[in-house]
């Protein structure tokens, strides 16, 4: 449990009510899997205003889960913010990607969702 995202600020947030911690898990897997996508096929398409919103989006959510990437999601927000053509964002783009996939597997299985 918790190799590729941790509890403390969800916990702390929710006031450890469990209720409230599934329930941010499922929101979690129902939002960020939709936005990495987004994010995902507005890069691929060279789409930089659907890019820095797909990732101004998913900040707080991967602030909160902590998933180590929140760096990586500002440099393709701000790839997309101020049009960088120049910038081949792609490593990026694939550490957040791959940081979500393992979060998204491991909150599946460890709230049973």
């Amino acid at each position: 449990m918790e190799k590729y995202y941790k509890l403390d600020r969800v916990k702390e947030l929710a006031d450890n009510d469990e209720n409230f911690i599934q329930a941010l898990a499922e929101t979690f897997l129902d939002e960020v899997a939709v936005d990495v996508e987004r994010l995902k096929n507005a890069v691929a398409n060279k789409d930089y205003k659907e890019a820095y919103q797909a990732a101004h989006k998913m900040k707080p959510t991967i602030d909160l889960f902590e998933l180590g990437v929140l760096d990586d999601l500002i440099e393709v927000q701000d790839w997309g913010k101020f049009t960088k053509t120049d910038l081949d964002i792609t490593d990026k783009l694939n550490n957040v990607t791959t940081a979500v996939d393992n979060a998204l597997a491991e909150i599946k299985s460890d709230f049973n969702l």
